[in-house]
């Protein structure tokens, strides 16, 4: 029976490493555009330049907060694609449909074009089952410089990173919807 022993023990051993989980790859929702525009009235062009990140959100792992001073980066529950380039591509979508009449693009559009520049401080989930979103935004119109702070909180419907990606799919285009407001103020 010894002989037998270490043969028993390493195959428990690969049966426990192969029923890990598997990853779980994650993009923000998309946003429903009805209808692309492709001209624009007069100068009604906006080229979103950059979306920043601080380096604990640059990585594959969707972060968590799990209590007020510490965060916990996901090792199974990734992001599909940079997290950077997800918030920047949606907030273009989501500035294109805000903004009727406009040309919204993450590449220059020409001299009279308005210049946005985010730079997000948080993208996470809490351990109180709230997702946050922060940051600031610069505008540029025409040398013109309008900076807005953004700190949003919402509430998940349920639990787990699937509920916590959409609810921050929610906060991320609802700060959109802020900066479309701001911009239709602007002359």
């Amino acid at each position: 029976m010894r002989k037998w022993l270490p043969v028993v023990i390493a195959a428990l051993l690969s049966a426990c490493s192969s029923s890990d989980e598997g990853k779980n790859y994650y993009q923000l929702p998309a946003v429903q555009q009805t209808q692309t525009q492709s001209t624009s009235e007069g100068n009604h062009l906006l080229w979103v330049e950059q979306v920043a990140i601080p380096d604990y959100l640059a990585g594959n792992g969707v972060v968590y907060q799990t209590s007020d001073v510490q965060f916990t980066i996901a090792n199974s529950n990734l992001w599909a694609s940079p997290l950077d380039q997800q918030l920047r591509s949606t907030l273009v979508a989501n500035l294109s449909t805000q903004l009727p009449g406009w040309v919204v693009s993450s590449t220059p559009l020409g001299i009279e074009q308005r210049v946005l520049n985010v730079n997000v401080t948080g993208f996470h989930g809490r351990y109180d089952g709230r997702v946050i979103v922060s940051g600031e935004w610069l505008l540029n119109t025409q040398g013109k410089l309008v900076k807005r702070p953004f700190n949003i909180e919402l509430k998940q419907q349920q639990d787990g990173y699937d509920a916590m990606v959409k609810t921050l799919g929610q906060a991320w285009q609802q700060e959109a919807q802020a900066i479309a407001a701001e911009i239709k103020r602007l002359p």
